[in-house]
């Protein structure tokens, strides 16, 4: 392609130098005729005018069209060799004019015939030397006339214009072949520096694009972070003033609680949306691709959001497949589900249809709407964060701005091709494509599962100390023994002493990932394995949705829980850690 876009400059500049050799041939032409019109016919010289100038109008004819035309790379190679056609026509009619003017009896015009053609010859380097065979043909037609008028003439005065010809065609195919190179080369790192300057452009726009979007980001959500943590410490002045009148009545306690329930939900999913952009960002998202049905996934689905559709009063239909696709099971359903979520959120009356069609070797899972649609002008601003076209007081009963987002992350993890049709006043599709699978579908996992009680003694670094205190009181409600401190070095401390008094078992450790000192969680876990002696699970416990510090987190192979995390998630990631601890323990033991 570059080789291309090198040999097209080289012809271009091919036809810009004609120009100069229009002019040249012109003048030199008048002052040759003027000079040979006593020893040439008259007839013969006007001619050779007329020839001269008729091919000097077709080269500016040709030129013109040349820098009209539409650049076609296999066009190139014919405008080149049009190019040496022009230039040996020229060569030949010069030529014939050193056929006339070799006249050794008459020394000064023999001279001046010999100049002419020595300063033709020489000047075809500068302006031909971008295709040789130009150069070459021009060169050839020029000199042979005189060369054989030379060798048939004989005599010392044609040889020595014979050897002045032979060193001055050596010379100039040297300095051709030099030119050719040069320009090559020239042209080469030109073009290189058009591209690198084209892409510093782009990598230009590119960061300043990403920088006017990280600047929406963080003020979105600097103020969907600030509305919820406002509406808390509302409600913890209210529970004050409450307590400052005597005892805080029951009824008003349960209110209280569940105003703040919902509160730290809102909170938890915006912060849960930015923590799955950033695990997407990160690349610690991994896909475990099988084979999914359909007809499972939309049943699924199906009875998922059967109860929004009653609420809403929408027709809710699910078109039945027996197809299957190669995808993560999980991944697909979060995709549909952001989907379905976005169509039911935005439909005011109609429905929502969820069906698929098969596109050749893939399937395009559909999800049709009849809501407000979206002008084709935002329709690329939807996949950002925190757009919502039709909510522009963000309200959070209408959502984060977050769901398609992750959908866009997500499905170009899938490799999963995302497309939108929209009407404005004519509802909505989006459809994500899924290759057809031929192998047999596992069960999806259910996204609930049971949970066994489990009482463990538990290491727990937080240098928080507020934190720190709830999550003892916590973990200690639950029937736990833990021991906690703010660093590693103060929770061997606090172990090395219960040991001292008595049995002091460890089943888990679970430990904040920013630590005081610049140490981590990691730090942490090492340490306090290294005092134990042995390896013990544990649980990675981060506020950081930084791409970089996820990875950071992820690179130790622990669980990690993100905060805010309630007191269901941690007991969760207690007994997974704990049992699974427990189920490697024995295929070890029964392997032996």
């Amino acid at each position: 392609m570059q080789e291309d876009k090198i040999r097209a400059a080289l012809v271009e500049l091919l036809y810009r130098n004609s120009y100069g050799v229009v002019v040249s041939n012109i003048l030199i032409s008048l002052a040759a005729a003027s000079v040979l019109r006593s020893a040439v016919p008259a007839s013969w010289l006007i001619g050779w005018l007329g020839a001269v100038y008729l091919l000097t109008a077709m080269r500016v004819l040709a030129a013109r069209q040349f820098f009209k035309r539409v650049w076609e790379p296999a066009a190139v190679l014919r405008w080149a060799w049009l190019a040496a056609a022009f230039s040996c026509v020229s060569g030949m009619l010069w030529g014939m004019l050193g056929w006339v003017g070799f006249r050794p009896e008459e020394p000064i015009l023999f001279s001046f015939t010999a100049v002419v053609l020595t300063g033709l010859i020489c000047g075809t380097v500068p302006s031909l030397s971008a295709f040789p065979p130009a150069l070459v043909g021009s060169i050839i037609a020029t000199m042979l006339p005189f060369t054989i008028r030379s060798i048939t003439n004989g005599g010392d005065v044609s040889g020595a214009y014979l050897a002045l010809l032979g060193g001055l065609l050596t010379i100039n195919l040297y300095y051709c072949r030099t030119t050719y190179r040069m320009l090559h080369e020239s042209i080469r790192l030109r073009l290189e520096n058009v591209e690198l300057v084209s892409h510093l452009q782009e990598e230009r726009d590119r960061a300043q694009a990403a920088d006017r979007a990280k600047t929406r980001f963080l003020a979105a959500a600097s103020h969907d972070l600030r509305q919820p943590i406002h509406a808390l410490s509302l409600l913890i002045a209210t529970l004050a003033a409450l307590g400052q009148r005597g005892a805080v009545q029951s009824g008003d306690a349960r209110d209280l609680a569940g105003k703040a329930k919902s509160i730290v939900g809102n909170l938890s999913a915006l912060l849960n949306g930015l923590l799955d952009i950033s695990r997407l960002d990160a690349g610690v998202v991994t896909v475990e691709r099988e084979t999914v049905n359909l007809s499972q996934l939309f049943n699924q689905l199906s009875n998922e959001f059967a109860p929004t559709a009653n609420d809403r009063g929408l027709d809710w239909r699910v078109v039945e497949s027996s197809l299957q696709v190669d995808s993560d099971p999980m991944m697909l359903k979060r995709v549909l589900g952001n989907l379905l979520s976005n169509a039911f959120r935005y439909t005011r009356s109609g429905g929502v249809l969820l069906g698929c069609r098969r596109r050749g070797a893939s399937v395009e899972i559909q999800v049709w709407d009849t809501g407000p649609g979206i002008p084709a002008d935002q329709q690329a601003m939807v996949f950002e964060e925190f757009v919502q076209l039709q909510n522009p007081a963000r309200d959070r009963t209408q959502g984060l701005g977050l769901g398609l987002a992750i959908v866009r992350r997500t499905a170009l993890l899938l490799e999963h091709p995302l497309k939108l049709v929209s009407v404005t006043g004519s509802g909505s599709m989006f459809s994500v494509t899924a290759p057809i699978a031929s192998a047999m579908p596992a069960p999806l996992p259910d996204a609930k599962g049971s949970l066994t009680g489990i009482a463990v003694s538990i290491m727990v670094v937080e240098d928080e100390r507020d934190v720190r205190e709830t999550m003892v009181q916590l973990l200690t409600l639950q029937g736990h023994r833990v021991y906690a401190g703010q660093s590693a070095a103060e929770v061997q401390r606090i172990h090395a002493e219960a040991m001292a008094v008595g049995d002091a078992p460890v089943d888990l450790i679970i430990a904040d990932y920013r630590l005081e000192d610049s140490a981590t969680g990691l730090d942490a876990i090492q340490a306090l394995c290294a005092h134990l002696g042995r390896p013990v699970p544990a649980v990675i416990v981060t506020g950081d949705t930084s791409p970089s510090r996820i990875r950071e987190a992820t690179a130790g192979g622990y669980r990690i829980l993100h905060k805010p995390i309630s007191g269901e998630e941690l007991h969760e990631a207690i007994v997974a850690a704990c049992v699974g601890d427990r189920d490697r323990s024995l295929a070890a033991i029964e392997g032996t």
